[in-house]
């Protein structure tokens, strides 16, 4: 009888991935996934340690896995860092970096030997934990930035970029197998193909994958001089007409000290061309607050800039210390009582302006993908060209006898903070064929 195991996947769209394709490989060498730890033979939990939060949730689901199974594989970026999981759960079974698969599996059929050969069993597909209809395309590993705030490049090294043709090649079997979004991601979507000297990769990737006639979205995306001419590919209707593109901060003194690009005045000059190219476009982005040296009259900057702005979709957290950080010997702490009330000083002011920007839509037609089908009859749970999966609002929408992975015109009836209500007006086609059955 096959062992059974139980998987945890934490952390981003990136760690994911990672979690579909050991998945695969393991359902390859005959083992069943349960959907519960106390079912399991052994137990899986593929780790974040991007952050002290998500280091802390990474340990409390190790934790948990331990009371309930036997045995526990750590994997994961936590797992670049041993001595921190070894140290709080000395009972682990074995613990692994971020997309080390062979070392997992290594483990895996030590602890628990497989129905089939290692060597001879075939890898089918990666194995889906999204929903059919889209799907994360991960196009690099690694990055090359040194963030002072950050310790991605010591978790999973430096970047290294997946060959155009594999990428192309996985996105045409998804979207041949259902998918009908693909969401571009990589720790620096933007530096597709620098590491092997391939200037404007990434344009080139896009225009292959814009063939394939379904939503393409990028993630990631840092706010570098190439973002222009991936405005102009969503104003040819190439890419939808979103950017996530992490500011981190406004002020030039913080941002010096994040080793991060740009400034308050350089971002707005950008912003405000990329709206007269692409007046619909959605632009998202994500910003640290209480980071060293930060004053009030920093943080005054950012919330000035923020109305300035006017962004779409806006994430934020307190600055949070991690182990191995350069940021951690910046002078100037900030209070955790200072970080809190700035953090939520600057997500109310964010609603405002989140309001401001979604009322523009009343009245309108858009274009909707459908998710799942909604609490009542005749109600449905989608999303528009704004909406990134997990992360943005979504579209309350409703219409008789939809499709879940079908894409609907829609008019616009409400809108609050963060989300849209509307009316399915007709089904739209794919331009790559039918949607999913």
């Amino acid at each position: 009888m096959a062992g059974r195991i139980a998987f945890a996947s934490l952390g981003c769209a990136k760690a994911l991935v990672d979690s579909e394709q050991l998945i695969a490989r393991l359902r390859a060498l005959g083992y069943r996934l349960v959907p519960r730890y106390e079912e399991a033979d052994l137990a899986i939990v593929n780790t974040c340690g991007f952050i002290n939060p998500a280091i802390e949730e990474s340990l409390d689901e190790i934790g948990l896995a331990l009371e309930k199974t036997p045995k526990v594989v750590a994997t994961g970026c936590l797992g670049a860092r041993p001595e921190v999981i070894e140290a709080a759960h000395p009972g682990v079974l074995a613990v692994t970096g971020p997309a080390q698969f062979e070392a997992v599996l290594e483990a895996v059929t030590r602890a628990l030997p497989p129905d089939r050969d290692p060597k001879t069993a075939l890898v089918p597909p990666r194995v889906r934990l999204t929903p059919r209809h889209y799907a994360y395309l991960k196009i690099a590993e690694g990055c090359d930035n040194r963030c002072s705030f950050c310790i991605i490049p010591k978790l999973r090294g430096r970047q290294v970029s997946r060959p155009l043709d594999e990428v192309v090649k996985e996105a045409a079997e998804l979207v041949r197998t259902g998918t009908r979004e693909l969401i571009v991601i990589a720790q620096d979507t933007l530096a597709y193909g620098r590491d092997a000297g391939e200037r404007g990769a990434l344009l080139k990737l896009v225009d292959a994958l814009a063939g394939l006639g379904v939503w393409l979205r990028l993630l990631y995306v840092y706010p570098y001089p190439e973002v222009e001419a991936l405005v102009e590919r969503m104003a040819e209707g190439k890419l939808l007409p979103y950017l996530d593109v992490p500011l981190q901060h406004a002020s030039p003194r913080i941002l010096r000290a994040m080793r991060r690009p740009g400034d308050a005045e350089r971002y707005l000059e950008r912003i405000r061309a990329w709206r007269r190219a692409v007046p619909d476009l959605t632009i998202r982005s994500v910003f640290i607050v209480g980071f060293p040296g930060e004053t009030e009259e920093d943080f005054t900057l950012l919330l000035d800039f923020l109305e300035e702005a006017e962004l779409d979709r806006v994430g934020a957290f307190p600055y949070s210390e991690v182990e191995g950080a350069a940021a951690n010997a910046l002078p100037g702490r900030v209070p955790e009582e200072v970080k809190e009330e700035r953090y939520h000083r600057l997500m109310q002011r964010q609603a405002g302006i989140s309001a401001r920007r979604m009322r523009r839509w009343l009245g309108r037609e858009i274009e909707v993908l459908v998710d799942e089908p909604g609490e009542e009859p005749g109600t449905w749970i989608a999303r528009g060209p704004g909406d990134a999966p997990g992360v943005d609002g979504v579209v309350f929408l409703e219409g008789e006898d939809l499709r879940v992975g079908e894409r609907y015109l829609a008019r616009v009836t409400g809108a609050d903070t963060y989300d849209l209500s509307a009316r399915a007006l007709r089904p739209l086609p794919w331009p790559g064929g039918e949607g999913p059955k």
